[in-house]
């Protein structure tokens, strides 16, 4: 059956994102076209990239890399769920995007973003850019988190119907896409 990571992109301490990605983790369970792992990057404990030789060479020096490229490599599909730090995403996503290549590949890719002013717009529109350079397909749907209008006191996330409706569209997007380029990942 395909498999969709939901990856939680940051490392910082008294992040929200958890709650975020428990949440769709907890909706995408219910469905019965995938299933869906969440993966928090945290748990890989990822140093600022540290491999001698580039991620497309597949070569990885590093028990971490090893792991983390295994991680990813078994993922049919993401859902990435992200921050917005100054106008983009966390750089603990960015590095974790940027150690390895090939296991990314020819597999979809739907975006969740949070944030205060524009509600994660922008590391969402960065983290396309990111995801086209290591071949995912970007879905069209996404789903944009205020942290002043959709969590309690800015740390208690709740989110509302127009939410889980977006985000069905998006997982059905995701799952779909990840499926048709299934053939590709044969190769």
């Amino acid at each position: 059956m395909t498999t969709i990571g939901i990856i939680l992109g940051t490392t910082r301490p008294g992040r929200v994102g958890p709650q975020i990605a428990e949440w769709i983790e907890k909706t995408a369970r219910s469905r019965e076209d995938a299933e869906f792992e969440l993966v928090d990057i945290a748990d890989y404990h990822l140093p600022l990239f540290d491999e001698p030789r580039s991620p497309r060479m597949g070569d990885y020096e590093h028990a971490h890399t090893r792991a983390w490229a295994a991680k990813v490599a078994e993922l049919d599909g993401f859902v990435f769920v992200t921050p917005e730090y100054n106008r983009s995403i966390p750089a603990a996503l960015k590095n974790a995007i940027d150690f390895v290549y090939n296991e990314w590949n020819n597999k979809a890719a739907g975006f969740v973003g949070y944030g205060s002013n524009v509600s994660g717009a922008r590391a969402i529109d960065h983290l396309r850019h990111i995801a086209g350079a290591v071949q995912l397909a970007a879905v069209h749907t996404q789903l944009h988190l205020s942290l002043q209008a959709d969590f309690e006191k800015f740390s208690t996330f709740a989110p509302t119907e127009r939410h889980e409706v977006t985000l069905q569209q998006l997982l059905t997007e995701v799952v779909t896409w990840t499926n048709a380029l299934a053939p590709l990942r044969q190769v």
